[in-house]
């Protein structure tokens, strides 16, 4: 092997983490994921509608990089949620028109998605339409069926790729942020975080909202980052009328528009709202009574009928990074020798990250004049946790038998188990929400009022900490529950002056 390329990545998203995956598979590079979260996915990736687009929104000749990677990167999920047991729902997706104005668009849409590379588009008559969705508005007169998109878990799809390509070789540093990207004589040299300081030879810039600040640390800049806050609604499991089809309204300039999809969990979603935010906002993760409102009245517009209002367990807003010059941004600055840019990954940021990954990896070969070698023993298969509430009763029986953790429902509304819980943590996740994301524990109706506190004892007890310390989501987000007393004494036992009911500590 020639000489060994060391790359960080910076931002653990679905891109970052994509990324990591096709360069864990040469033996060229020795690979560092730096996220400053608790745990993956949690910016831009964790909170979208988690579709996979077909690839007919971007005009070509505006945004040739988002135009040209959707239907691409469509193409490779459907090899990589195989490969690594991702959540997936390939039910297609359905652009509605309510008027013949729409109507063209939609014949606007369909040359474009042909222009595109994305296959077996097709404008159908209302009546296929009520075939393929029975619960679309009556008022619809037609839509663009795009039998390709697909619904997936995002947060399972981040996990996994992050899973797989620590398996394969490539460094996970959580809680790390970076604070100065160190440039010598024209070229990276490393990077400074607030652990360590970090040798590399190449910096690839994966990270979200703040992409563009860390293009400025390298010396480069030249755009802007700009947050959009999408806001969404969620049903109870049990709600009803779901959808079986991801359905759009007819797009506008601004938006996507508000969707109405199943989750691959089976929970009713609508959103999300298109709110820009100023450049400073870009942690504003709060809900609106105007943002939930436009939400579920665009919604009704397409369906015949919603859930009965007091079937939503949850609402949240996500943010999405919308560069300056529209387009992703996916270059090798000649500026500075060894850093990569992959940001401004708005929509369909999600669906064209596999893509992205590929044309990064070109962009290395080229940079560092690499004919990268296989590496031997690579492994391309991952699998999820094997959920309880999945397994029929021969397996039920059969996983008791063989762990008795399988036996202890924590959480019932989602059938989760404590072995699941305990593979979780084992698996990586030191957090409630760590284990939230692994496992649906605390997701379902309840939203954690019933099972938070057991999920915390057993995160106490597997990472052998003080229940006290446990957090939700990171430092600064310790629950602090358990018992008062002890909380007490931790804090002042190196003192020696406390008192509890009368008893020096």
């Amino acid at each position: 092997m020639g000489r060994l390329i060391r790359v960080a990545i910076i931002g653990a998203g679905v891109v970052g983490a994509s990324i990591a995956r096709v360069l864990s598979m040469f033996e060229d590079f020795e690979v560092h994921l730096i996220e400053r979260e608790a745990d993956v996915g949690w910016g831009v990736s964790k909170a979208n509608t988690g579709i996979i687009h077909a690839g007919y929104d971007d005009e070509p000749s505006l945004f040739p990089l988002r135009a040209k990677l959707c239907a691409e990167g469509n193409r490779i999920w459907h090899e990589w949620v195989k490969d690594l047991d991702i959540p997936i729902r390939w039910c297609g997706s359905l652009v509605l028109a309510f008027n013949s104005e729409e109507e063209k668009i939609l014949e606007e849409l369909l040359d474009r998605g042909i222009r595109n590379g994305a296959p077996s588009l097709e404008i159908i008559d209302h009546e296929k339409l009520k075939m393929l969705e029975p619960n679309s508005s009556e008022k619809a007169t037609s839509a663009l069926w795009a039998p390709t998109a697909g619904q997936i878990s995002p947060w399972d799809a981040v996990i996994a790729l992050v899973e797989n390509s620590v398996t394969n070789g490539v460094k996970l540093h959580l809680s790390t942020e970076v604070k100065e990207v160190k440039v010598v004589g024209g070229q990276i040299s490393g990077l400074e975080t607030n652990e360590f300081f970090l040798k590399v030879d190449c910096v690839i810039n994966a990270a979200g909202l703040y992409a563009d600040k860390i293009s400025e640390m390298a010396g480069v800049g030249g755009y802007h980052i700009k947050p959009r806050k999408g806001e969404y609604l969620i049903f109870d499991k049990d709600a009803e009328p779901k959808v079986n089809r991801i359905i759009f309204p007819t797009p506008t300039p601004i938006s996507k528009g508000v969707v109405v999809t199943t989750t691959t969990d089976g929970n009713l979603m609508i959103g999300p709202s298109a709110q820009d935010l100023p450049e400073n906002l870009r942690e504003d993760k709060s809900n609106t009574y105007d943002g939930l409102k436009i939400v579920w009245e665009s919604a009704s517009n397409l369906v015949n009928k919603l859930p009965p209002r007091n079937k939503v367990i949850r609402f949240f807003a996500g943010l999405r990074p919308e560069p300056s010059g529209g387009d992703f941004i996916i270059r090798d600055c000649n500026e500075v020798f060894g850093f990569i840019e992959a940001s401004g990954m708005r929509s369909p940021g999600l669906t064209s990250a596999p893509a992205v990954a590929r044309m990064i990896l070109d962009s290395l070969k080229v940079k560092f004049d690499l004919n990268p070698k296989p590496k031997a023993g690579w492994k391309r298969y991952r699998r999820r946790i094997k959920r309880f509430s999945e397994m029929t009763f021969e397996e039920r029986s059969k996983a008791m038998n063989e762990n008795p953790r399988y036996g202890r429902i924590i959480c019932v509304d989602e059938l989760v188990t404590e072995a699941e819980i305990v593979e979780a943590i084992r698996r990586g996740a030191t957090t409630i929400d760590g284990v939230k994301f692994r496992t649906r524990a605390c997701m379902g109706a309840c939203q954690g009022s019933s099972c938070m506190y057991k999920v915390a004892v057993i995160l106490a007890r597997e990472l052998n900490v003080p229940l006290w310390m446990v957090s939700l989501r990171g430092p600064g987000t310790e629950i602090g529950i358990g018992d008062v007393k002890a909380l007490f004494i931790e804090k002042n036992k190196s003192k020696g002056k406390a008192k509890i009911d009368g008893e020096k500590l």
